[in-house]
């Protein structure tokens, strides 16, 4: 082969190479191109998706949309319940027969229950039971008299259960300060349902210890209720057992959590006749335990609350 044919099958090899190297230039912008318009496609479905999905969520109320008060709303609410004034507590005084039931002394006397060097209030309930939902506007109004609460949130029972959606707090991360008693809360189940066998078929939240569950096992049983496991349950220094609640809980069907923390102040509203009726008793129960103190919380119309009226 001669130079000439060399060199021009040289420059023929040289131009196909290089038409290969284009082409495949060529076909890698194209395939980087669809990668990135196929990612873009992606992203766009997932924020369609979610977008469909905040906008289907606005005609059905979320449980957080039901669940109470936020913000300064929530403080103003939360003052209202824990500021009733004493006024309106002597003006209710035993609430008449909206107050279904009273705290009983435990017979025969047993040592009493404390914690921390001072009487101890133990309560056992759950955020899913309506009755609880409704003993804890009295129980906060009651022990508001003696101490200071932290931390209060709302919560409301369960929608599928007897007066569903009950307005109520939780005590499950509140905290509650005084130098008269101590008060104990457990919530033990929440108002989620999950379809288990423990709990009711709700979320666990905190187990009672051994010694809080031997009281329960031990008390909240006949003759202090009439139906064994009842919640709420309250053991008031284990002199005093409350089991189920003191009014009716369909009382509070309807009402938000503002509507019931203005009708607190109402000595002639339903709502204060039951829940604080029943927490005049409460504090009545208290005052057995603290020795009458402080004389704010234990006034005359509560100590009438006491002994044989218990």
């Amino acid at each position: 082969m001669g130079k000439a044919s060399r060199t021009k099958v040289d420059v023929s090899r040289r131009e196909k190479i290089a038409a290969q190297r284009a082409a495949a230039r060529k076909a890698e912008r194209r395939r980087r191109i669809l990668i990135a318009s196929g990612a873009i496609v992606v992203v766009v479905v997932i924020v369609v998706v979610f977008v469909v999905v905040k906008l289907g969520s606005k005609t059905t109320p979320s449980k957080a949309a039901s669940n109470g008060p936020t913000g300064s709303a929530l403080a103003t609410v939360v003052d209202k319940v824990t500021t009733v004034p004493v006024s309106a507590l002597n003006a209710v005084g035993n609430g008449g027969s909206q107050v279904d039931a009273k705290p009983i002394p435990v017979s025969p006397a047993v040592a009493a229950l404390t914690a921390n060097g001072k009487p101890e209030m133990l309560y056992l309930g759950a955020e899913y039971c309506p009755y609880c939902g409704a003993e804890r506007w009295s129980m906060i109004v009651a022990l508001s008299r003696f101490g200071t609460f932290s931390g209060l949130a709302t919560v409301h029972s369960s929608s599928t259960d007897v007066y569903p959606n009950t307005p109520s707090w939780t005590f499950l991360h509140a905290s509650y300060a005084s130098k008269y008693l101590t008060f104990t809360p457990v919530e033990e189940c929440s108002n989620i349902p999950n379809g288990g066998t423990s709990c009711n078929g709700y979320t666990t939240l905190q187990a009672p210890t051994a010694a809080e569950q031997a009281l329960a096992t031990k008390y909240d049983v006949a003759p202090y209720t009439t139906e064994d496991g009842a919640i709420p349950f309250i053991d008031f220094g284990n002199k005093y057992i409350i089991s189920g609640a003191s009014y009716n809980a369909q009382l509070l069907q309807g009402l938000s959590w503002s509507q019931v923390a203005t009708d607190l102040s109402n000595p002639s509203s339903s709502v204060a006749k039951a829940a604080d009726g029943a927490a005049n008793y409460i504090t009545a129960a208290i005052c057995t335990m603290t020795n009458n103190l402080p004389a704010t919380a234990c006034t005359a119309t509560v100590k009438s609350l006491e002994g044989s009226s218990l």
